[in-house]
């Protein structure tokens, strides 16, 4: 089985350094194949072993995280499957004339998104905040950094969840596919 690893809060800034290379190697030293990252970001896409446990991989990856780097790290780790799933339900698909403009945040697995659905219900004016299954979606017209949505987001959930613009997520679906 394919899988998406995303890491929250790496790479950004000064801390929390996480070379790719010695992402990949640590990955490999887990006993996952194909590995490959995307971007200097936490991207990372891999194949599991057969009956492999998602939830269990995730506490896994953490652990290697903090003792290979150092730092903990929230870690997320999706299906190719579940990425599929997270691509169809993106509701604001068709305003997205720019992909770095649209985020996608990713929530934990079993995070319902309930807490969110006050900001989807919220009027955003030419912005979009929309909740999905295993993300939610957030069209930033104007460019994110002028966006009051990655703020609202940010309060509602804290470390709980990790976000992606739209064009990288697009090429993680695009690795998964690669190695079937």
């Amino acid at each position: 089985m394919r899988c998406v690893l995303l890491l929250r809060g790496v790479n950004v800034g000064g801390a929390k350094r996480v070379p790719m290379i010695d992402l990949k190697r640590m990955l490999s030293g887990l006993g996952l194949s194909d590995v490959r990252t995307l971007l200097n970001s936490g991207n990372a896409v891999f194949t599991v072993p057969a009956r492999t446990s998602l939830p269990k991989l995730t506490t896994t990856i953490e652990g290697a995280i903090e003792a290979t780097f150092g730092f903990t790290s929230r870690s997320f780790v999706l299906s190719a499957a579940e990425l599929g799933v997270v691509i169809a339900e993106n509701a604001v698909v068709d305003r997205i004339d720019n992909p770095s403009r649209c985020l996608v945040a990713f929530l934990l697995p079993g995070e319902d998104g309930k807490r969110l659905l006050p900001l989807a219900r919220q009027e955003w004016g030419r912005e979009a905040f929309v909740v999905g299954s295993r993300a939610c979606y957030l069209w930033c017209a104007d460019g994110i950094a002028t966006s009051a949505l990655p703020d609202a987001l940010g309060k509602a959930l804290k470390l709980e969840v990790t976000t992606r613009n739209w064009a990288t997520v697009l090429k993680l679906q695009a690795l998964c596919e690669s190695g079937q």
